[in-house]
């Protein structure tokens, strides 16, 4: 597989470099894998620190700057980062009012997000946690106990990030960021592998003609395999599979999300199934995000994420966001 890279082994870090050069409002620390807003600490904000495995980007450090993140701590690729990368991103962006974490649900992120929650609140820094578990695909997968965290981190990572910057408590924002998880399910559909810079090659065998439906953004296996379907015919199935497990009474946030080497032409075609699919289910729409903001390296395929919000979810979605991935009304 050709890549844009130069060898496997400084990938992550060539990358920090890149985005230290490419946005002068953040601070990067290449050495510590450490990202933070340069103005971090603000005086009594709740900061909220997220982080994970390489290769999903903008997730997360691309999400971090006014509106969301306050910092993120990215691992090598598909792997957790360690406990020291977010101690040191808490204790960066700390200003006495707290500090949220948001973890997705992978067994590495989980016991590494733990055992850091422990290190700074022995440090004296409060720590809550909001565990994103939003994929209704399978129960168990190869990394997860429980429902993969997917799509729904940044429905998360905005809302909590919007609660956080109008400066409301740690607890407050905490709760919002658990109704945000709780109100969203999310579906994925492979239509090609992905290839990590180490192996060089498809990390899982899809043969051509064949979709995998429900898959994970590491590639984890989802509910079946089938022949090729049309984008319609795979929108009815991801949507249809995401009601199956959700009746929203009131309107949702719709992400149709690339999974990294979806274009957006496809990816534009595809909501038009999306939403044609929620209009006949009767499902009111509020607000749509489409394009590659929850990848897996060069991954083809998409998801779908649906988050059922009422009038204070809603106006936090729109507030304002500045940082590298989102941004708007800034």
């Amino acid at each position: 597989m050709k890549m844009l890279i130069n060898v496997p082994e400084t990938v992550v870090a060539d990358a920090l470099r890149g985005m230290a050069a490419a946005h002068p409002e953040l601070t990067v620390d290449v050495d510590n894998r450490v990202i933070v807003r340069r103005d971090a600490p603000v005086e009594g904000k709740v900061a909220l620190v997220s982080g994970g495995g390489s290769g999903h980007e903008p997730l997360h450090g691309g999400f971090v700057g006014p509106g969301m993140l306050s910092a993120a701590c990215p691992g090598e690729v598909f792997t957790s980062p360690v406990p020291d990368q977010m101690l040191r991103a808490a204790a960066a962006v700390d200003s006495g009012a707290g500090v949220l974490f948001v973890v997705k649900n992978y067994t590495g992120d989980v016991l590494n997000f733990d055992m850091a929650a422990e290190l700074a609140e022995d440090e004296g820094i409060r720590i809550a946690k909001v565990l994103v578990d939003d994929d209704v695909a399978v129960t168990d997968s190869l990394y997860t106990a429980g429902r993969r965290g997917t799509g729904a981190t940044l429905f998360v990572e905005k809302i909590a990030g919007a609660a956080a910057d109008e400066g409301q408590p740690l607890e407050r924002v905490e709760a919002t960021g658990r109704q945000v998880n709780e109100s969203s399910r999310s579906f994925g559909v492979a239509l090609g592998a992905c290839s990590t810079p180490a192996k060089g090659s498809p990390t899982f065998d899809l043969p051509d003609g064949e979709l995998e439906l429900g898959v994970g953004i590491h590639g984890e296996p989802g509910r079946e395999r089938r022949p090729m379907m049309t984008s319609g015919e795979i929108a009815e199935f991801a949507v249809d599979a995401i009601l199956d497990d959700m009746s929203p009474r009131n309107p949702v946030l719709v992400l149709v999300n690339g999974m990294g080497a979806t274009p957006l032409l496809e990816l534009y075609g595809f909501n038009a199934e999306v939403q044609r699919v929620l209009t006949a289910r009767g499902v009111a729409v509020a607000r749509t995000l489409v394009g590659n903001y929850v990848t897996s390296l060069d991954m083809a395929g998409a998801s779908v994420t649906l988050c059922q919000v009422d009038g204070e979810l809603l106006r936090l979605w729109d507030a304002p966001v500045r940082t590298a991935g989102l941004r708007w009304g800034i």
